[in-house]
């Protein structure tokens, strides 16, 4: 029997296992998921919606177990509480908004006819969720799916093993039925086969661009709907109008809290000439202050990543910019924990350019690069020269100049004055190969459902 362990990024042990599922096994429960779809449909919306949110208070109930679990699984320091927050954020807006979203388009009603487009669940949703926010990005899909109508599968990052078997404990026993929302152990092959068999109506991938791609080849001809977000490189442009210090925090918090580890994380800064170097002494010494160390202790502020083999890139990017020109300015020394593993210090390297792996593949760690701009033209140019778009973040006293710049950046999401955040109210979305389709708002609702159109002629002379 293959078992799928979890390696602890504090000390590298083994902190949790589980077997894999058979190919028959987890087909079987997903049938079961299938059988319970139905029912669980026809159950009056505000019922759904209130049982999911019985669920995510359920789960908030768990903090004291689930922020211990988190850091020992992928690293994030105690001190900052799980990922709460956004969690509880995101489930009251989409409960909030799913009367409204859900409610059929009326075309006509009138003595002789009744005209409309109503939305339908999908059936099965199939949620393959990362481990950098194993809770946030998991409801993105998972309540407004519910709610909606279908039924869940979670399979979640052996990273961060036992997050999916923990939401779906949480919403179980707040009274979600038993099959609405199940939780399977999987490995790659078995996974594959599953989509490939035509298990899924829809899915919802978060990961790597290459896990990306092998989610497209096994679902091809299946016909179900994809949602995926996959890799970024998401930029920042600090105009010589902005805020400098309000830019230098956020700034620089995006693109080293959880280790550099977000999807929306910032790995690149264009600072225009007139403040650049004001903007590189303040980062240098925000992010020197940082505490790195083991998770558990509540006086860490940076804890390992997630795996030293994530480290290893982030060390392999920064050498080679070092070779090629780049200059590192974080000091070392201010960070003695750094053991050449899992735990990684901080760094900002200057004398960078787009010729460099690390200004330009995802580095998905505590590192940022930050280039000298002298326009508006040239930030806006190495803004898209990347294969990623997912979020783009603008410093300016400007709307307009911000909203005039945002329409040329090829990205999902336009920021002005803020960074490495996610509006529930809007669609999160990516271009290129950041992936396809689109969570949250009204439009994530429409997307785990399909239209059903209803044209009833009341008389017949």
């Amino acid at each position: 029997m293959t078992m799928i362990q979890c390696i602890s990024p504090i000390d590298g042990s083994v902190y949790a296992e589980r077997p894999a599922m058979s190919v028959e096994a987890a087909t079987e429960a997903v049938g079961r998921a299938r059988k319970a779809q139905k029912a669980w449909a026809r159950r009056p919306l505000e019922d759904r919606v209130q049982l999911v949110l019985k669920g995510v208070a359920r789960l908030n109930e768990m903090s004291d177990e689930v922020v211990p679990e988190l850091a020992h699984m992928m690293g994030r320091p105690v001190r900052y509480g799980g990922e709460y927050k956004g969690f509880n954020e995101r489930s009251n807006y989409v409960a909030a908004i799913a009367a409204d979203s859900l409610a059929p388009l009326v075309v006509e009603a009138s003595d002789t006819f009744e005209r409309r487009i109503e939305r339908e669940p999908h059936g099965v949703v199939f949620v393959i969720a990362p481990w950098n926010y194993p809770y946030m990005t998991a409801i993105n899909t998972i309540a407004p799916a519910l709610m909606a109508g279908n039924t869940v599968v979670i399979k979640h990052a052996t990273q961060t093993l036992l997050v999916g078997e923990r939401m779906v404990r949480a919403f179980v026993e707040a009274g979600v039925p038993d099959d609405v929302f199940i939780n399977l152990f999987l490995d790659h092959q078995t996974t594959s086969a599953l989509i490939a068999a035509g298990n899924f109506n829809f899915i919802n991938f978060t990961g790597s661009v290459e896990g990306g791609r092998s989610i497209e080849r096994a679902a091809a001809g299946t016909f179900a709907g994809l949602g995926l977000e996959l890799g970024g490189k998401d930029p920042g442009y600090v105009m010589e109008d902005a805020d400098l210090d309000a830019a230098v925090d956020t700034l620089m918090d995006g693109a080293t809290y959880n280790s550099g580890q977000c999807c929306c994380g910032i790995e690149r800064v264009y600072v225009h000439e007139s403040l650049y170097d004001a903007f590189v002494e303040k980062s240098v010494a925000w992010v020197s202050n940082y505490k790195l160390g083991n998770p558990l202790d509540p006086e860490t502020t940076l804890g390992p990543m997630a795996n030293k083999r994530f480290a290893k890139v982030v060390r392999e990017q920064i050498a080679d910019a070092v070779s090629k020109g780049a200059k590192a300015l974080v000091d070392p020394k201010l960070f003695p924990a750094d053991d050449g593993g899992a735990y990684i210090m901080p760094q900002i390297l200057v004398n960078v350019d787009h010729s460099m792996a690390f200004m330009k593949d995802e580095t998905f760690g505590p590192a940022v690069g930050i280039m000298k701009v002298k326009s508006d033209e040239q930030a806006l140019e190495l803004m898209n020269d990347s294969p990623y778009g997912l979020t783009a973040s603008l410093w300016t006293q400007d709307s307009e100049r911000a909203a005039r710049i945002g329409r040329e950046i090829e990205t999902g999401t336009v920021f002005m004055n803020r960074a490495d955040y996610l509006d529930p109210a809007l669609c999160w979305t990516g271009v290129k190969e950041t992936g396809k389709g689109g969570s949250l708002s009204v439009l994530g609702f429409q997307n785990l459902t399909r239209p059903k159109s209803y044209h009833l002629k009341k008389v017949t002379k």
